[in-house]
């Protein structure tokens, strides 16, 4: 509601916005509204492609691990490594935990890349959300 015109209705107000808005403002919000929908999808077919199985859960999931290393015997970090490998495995494709991983993937980390949107830009969960714009 306008301050200054208590009865203007909130899609004239929001048309004036657009209006005032400069062309390079809108290109602005449009390539960040295109960079939130598609570079998430972008990241999942890269990893599907080369990734050897890998979703986004197993790989950040590797990766962290992998940064907890104990000591600096190579046996032993080879074991580490390996153990590491298979908890991040049994997220990706092909692993137990398959169904988990891609629905971490999607709805987890997919998400807190769109500050909790899904991929049509709405909150919520299976369909079921609110309009986010």
């Amino acid at each position: 509601m306008n301050p200054f015109n208590p009865t203007q209705p909130q899609h004239e107000q929001e048309t004036q916005q657009k209006d005032q808005q400069s062309y390079t403002d809108w290109l602005r919000t449009q390539y960040n509204v295109q960079y939130e929908r598609w570079y998430p999808w972008l990241e999942d077919q890269y990893l599907k492609w080369f990734g050897k199985g890998d979703n986004k859960a197993s790989y950040v999931t590797k990766d962290t691990l992998n940064k907890s290393k104990v000591t600096g015997v190579d046996q032993v970090d080879q074991l580490q490594d390996d153990v590491h490998n298979l908890v991040g495995n049994q997220l990706g494709d092909n692993g137990l935990l398959a169904p988990v991983g891609k629905m971490m993937s999607k709805e987890g980390i997919n998400r807190a890349e769109r500050q909790g949107r899904d991929e049509d830009g709405k909150y919520g969960f299976g369909g079921w959300g609110i309009s986010g714009r």
